[in-house]
């Protein structure tokens, strides 16, 4: 026996997309509830943050935090930066 897939409509979709993005279900829970294949409902997600442009909490989160990182980095570079060039002006003018 095939499997004959079935068809979806569009409030349908945007319904089972709302219980993940908007009621904070789990994809893995909307899914099971609403007797949807977990692939069909992530290829949902998927292709409403493609086009909402949105990322989800999670890389919202880490991506936060990398730039909290990469700032603190760059203010330590900055920071050696300028000691090496006080340090470069002070051995410049020293007599050899």
């Amino acid at each position: 026996m095939g499997s004959k897939k079935r068809k979806y409509d569009s409030q349908f979709k945007q319904s089972a997309v709302e219980l993940v993005t908007k009621q904070g279900y789990e994809p893995e829970k909307a899914a099971a509830s609403l007797g949807v294949p977990l692939g069909t409902l992530k290829y949902w997600l998927r292709s409403h943050r493609d086009r909402q442009g949105v990322i989800d909490p999670a890389q919202e989160g880490d991506l936060r935090r990398r730039v909290e990182q990469l700032e603190r980095e760059n203010a330590q570079l900055r920071m050696e930066r300028e000691i090496l060039k006080k340090a470069t002006a002070f051995f410049a003018k020293e007599p050899s």
